[in-house]
């Protein structure tokens, strides 16, 4: 029987080099179209290397493994990034990046699930997400599974009525299987999503829908690892969600220092030069 992640030796790399290659997968791949969403797939680079290499339970040579955790990318348009750490992580052949958007590939541009194995969802209709991730908890706890189901959102999402319709009924039902991760870069197409339609105080929010809530650094691996073991062992039966606080273009200074980063514009020559500055700061 094949092993899943969680019960295999197998990933003895750090996170910090798990992080880093997501982030330098996603920039090949944004090369190969000369666009893309780099600047979200950066600054979740850190979060998706603990969930793929600490959290969830899953085997990469069977992605429907019935035993598996869900990952639902309710944010379809940082499917850049999920690809990336579907590589990483041995569910996608790394030979496939050079085929990111173009005809007949499996990596579309925005996630859809019929296309990519390890694609739970068809995401990017924002505020979609996590209604589908309450469908799969209840079900799941229906069948008695001990399997989390994880909903990646963005924090423009926190704008959507129907995020928090979803999140009364998960608090309703006492969804304990359902972790909400929230991407909070305070970027949206329009400017900062705090200017647009300001979700704060978004933790005493999400509390007062009944929820276990988090908040921490995003781009601090120690403290993505702790809130993630903190969710999952959560002993009352609620949703549990954790805002994450990141850096659009993480890992990429003088993109980081872009003013409008929703889709960065990367000029056909720097995405070399993006990549010799994530190669200087690349972990040991």
């Amino acid at each position: 029987m094949t092993q899943s992640h969680r019960a295999s030796s197998r990933f003895n790399v750090s996170l910090e080099q798990r992080a880093w290659s997501i982030r330098r997968k996603a920039l090949l791949m944004g090369e190969v179209q000369g666009q893309g969403y780099i600047g979200q797939a950066l600054g979740i680079a850190d979060v998706l290397a603990a969930a793929y290499f600490h959290a969830l339970d899953y085997r990469a040579d069977d992605p429907k493994w019935e035993g598996r955790d869900r990952f639902l990318l309710s944010v379809g348009h940082y499917a850049i990034a999920l690809y990336a750490a579907l590589m990483e992580a041995g569910i996608l052949p790394e030979e496939e990046l050079a085929t990111y958007g173009m005809d007949d590939s499996r990596l579309p541009m925005s996630g859809m699930a019929s296309y990519t194995p390890g694609m739970e969802i068809t995401g990017g209709s924002l505020g979609q997400g996590l209604g589908i991730a309450i469908g799969m908890a209840l079900g799941l706890r229906r069948k008695r599974s001990k399997a989390f189901v994880y909903n990646l959102m963005s924090d423009g999402e926190l704008g959507e009525g129907s995020t928090w319709e979803a999140a009364m009924v998960a608090a309703h039902h006492r969804l304990g299987n359902l972790i909400c991760l929230v991407d909070f870069n305070n970027q949206q197409a329009d400017g900062k999503s705090t200017q647009m339609l300001s979700a704060e105080p978004v933790e005493a929010k999400w509390r007062a829908f009944g929820w276990h809530c988090q908040r921490v650094d995003g781009n601090d691996l120690d403290a993505v690892v702790g809130a993630f073991d903190t969710a999952r062992a959560v002993a009352e039966p609620v949703p549990r969600v954790i805002i994450f606080d990141t850096r659009m273009c993480k890992g990429v200074p003088f993109l980081e220092r872009r003013e409008i980063a929703h889709f960065v514009r990367v000029e056909a020559d720097e995405w070399v030069k993006a990549l010799s500055a994530l190669e200087e700061g690349r972990p040991a």
